[in-house]
């Protein structure tokens, strides 16, 4: 079967950013936008002739659409074979879990991972290399410059392939294998945690627990692995049919789109009892919420908690080798990594950041503030490994997620900390922002805003200490002379106009005052990143449109 030369022209604004290329679905459905950027990423390799390529999606709106096109130019260009989950469905973590599991040349994803899906909503695609994580920048450079010149695509002219039955099939000389999207990441799963415990307190009388799927991809992982082999009832899952806009909801799991979770989770004044444990995902299934009894934990104090219980889970119980954190989140696992004496690592956001230190054995867990935790397990974050790690420590330890995390901060102390997202912002506001906090660096040391000191301040640059690449501009860091520090930085996942993220954080080692409430206990701070970065002036918004 011949390829087709399909002639096109470039299209402005096809830069990969933090995850991917990521626009509204209106802008994929330009005829050859997404095959564009899919010649540019085959353009961009080499050596896949005859290999195999892993192709998957979180199911929202345009994700069967696409998949049919990759595969048609997967076919032209050469590749061997194609591993696609079946309707279409891989969340990230599991595509991760099948390019290693297979020896996959590498993978495309479909998705725009928490953002809202729909005929209106968010459409987003990425490479994933052999290793199984995000390709790296120069990877993604490569792509860039391809999706400037570009003049033609590769393609084939065929029917439909049949994504609901599982089994093999041929396009011309490639081999289509559409596989089950839940087998390879659930036998992992099974081989890491300690599925007896789990399903003992699953068990256990009076004890209960509650997962929203948000209508995203995570709800077949969860039944088969929740449900089919830890026994929960059907009850304890909610939201567990993935839908191509995620049933009208915002598939970001935290307490302002997460709101039937929180709301059962923390009950009226009239309920006597909620549930024990709760937890979301969001629409790709990499990022995690966890919740117990009318208590939320945050990403930062998951992740710190995780490395100090690691060792109770038998995937883990050798020792960790290191941990990294992405800059703006918060330096609670420092502090663990400190105690165990093992390396700390802090990189730019971003999981392919933490690639180089997993596939070179630097480190064991890596976390981000947005909701993601993982480990060298894939090469990706990963949000119901996390749920099933906080199960498995609650069956080791025989406590509540509350009395767990207090008692880590008993141990470590308390980091305070918050993010407050401002959405939707003017983008040249936001960088006008930006810019003039950069300018502003020299001058910051000393001043005093607020009833805060400032003792250092920079723009955040990182050299990879594998292989000494260099990543600048990667957020402004304020550091305060007790500690406390902000960080200002612009998001590269949203799809319209800039998101302006401010990471707060202060330390507390006095158990007495660990039971303040977040925002309280980082008003100070607060107002002294106002002070400094002039939000309400420049961006015209008097609050943040989410605070986590």
């Amino acid at each position: 079967m011949n390829a087709l030369i399909r002639p096109t022209r470039p299209f402005d604004g096809q830069r990969p950013g933090t995850s991917g290329l990521r626009k509204k679905v209106s802008v994929f459905r330009q005829p050859g936008y997404l095959e564009n950027f899919v010649q540019s990423i085959f353009d961009a390799l080499e050596g896949f002739a005859g290999q195999t390529l892993v192709v998957g999606g979180d199911g929202r709106y345009f994700n069967d659409t696409a998949i049919q096109v990759i595969v048609r130019m997967a076919a032209a260009n050469g590749f061997g074979g194609v591993l696609v989950g079946r309707h279409g469905i891989l969340s990230t973590p599991a595509a991760s879990c099948v390019i290693r599991a297979r020896g996959a040349y590498g993978g495309i994803i479909l998705s725009a991972s928490h953002n809202p899906g729909g005929a209106d909503g968010d459409f987003g695609i990425k490479y994933n290399a052999g290793n199984g994580g995000p390709a790296p920048e120069k990877i993604t450079e490569a792509i860039y410059r391809h999706t400037l010149a570009i003049g033609r695509y590769l393609s084939i002219d065929t029917p439909d392939i049949d994504l609901a039955t599982l089994g093999t099939s041929m396009l011309g000389s490639m081999r289509i294998e559409v596989i089950d999207p839940v087998a390879d990441y659930a036998q992992l799963m099974q081989r890491l945690f300690d599925f007896g415990a789990i399903r003992k307190l699953l068990a256990t009388p009076g004890f209960s627990i509650l997962f929203d799927a948000m209508h995203a991809v995570t709800g077949p992982y969860a039944r088969e692995i929740l449900m089919g082999r830890l026994g929960a009832p059907a009850t304890a899952l909610i939201n567990c049919t993935p839908l191509p806009d995620f049933g009208g909801g915002h598939p970001d799991p935290n307490p302002t789109y997460a709101t039937e979770l929180i709301e059962r989770m923390f009950g009226s004044s009239a309920e006597r009892t909620v549930p024990d444990f709760g937890a979301a995902s969001d629409g790709d299934g990499d990022r995690n919420m966890i919740v117990g009894a009318r208590f939320i934990v945050t990403p930062s104090d998951s992740l710190a908690v995780i490395a100090a219980n690691a060792h109770l889970v038998p995937g883990y119980a050798a020792g960790l080798k290191g941990v990294a954190r992405s800059m703006p989140t918060s330096a609670a696992v420092d502090r663990v990594a400190a105690a165990l004496r093992i390396p700390c690592f802090e990189t730019p956001t971003g999981w392919k950041f933490f690639g180089n230190l997993l596939d070179a054995g630097q480190v064991t867990l890596c976390g981000e503030e947005s909701a993601g935790t993982g480990s060298d397990h894939v090469r990706e974050k990963d949000g119901l490994w996390a749920v099933l790690f906080w199960l498995n420590i609650m069956a080791a330890r025989g406590l509540s997620v509350e009395a767990i995390v207090r008692d880590h901060w008993r141990r470590f102390g308390r980091n305070y900390y918050s993010r407050h997202d401002y959405e939707g912002i003017d983008s040249a506001a936001a960088q006008d922002l930006m810019e003039a906090l950069r300018a502003a660096l020299p001058g910051l040391p000393g001043r005093t805003p607020g009833s805060a000191q400032v003792a250092w301040a920079d723009d955040f640059a990182y050299t990879d200490p594998i292989d000494g690449s260099l990543s600048t501009r990667q957020g402004i860091r304020v550091g305060m002379a007790d500690g406390a520090r902000v960080v200002f930085r612009l998001s590269g996942t949203g799809t319209e106009g800039a998101t302006l993220r401010v990471y707060l954080e202060r330390f507390e080692s006095d158990v007495n005052r660990h039971a303040i409430e977040t925002q309280a206990a980082l008003a100070g701070l607060i107002g002294a990143a106002e002070e400094l970065a002039g939000i309400r002036a420049r961006t015209g918004r008097i609050q943040p449109t989410v605070i986590t």
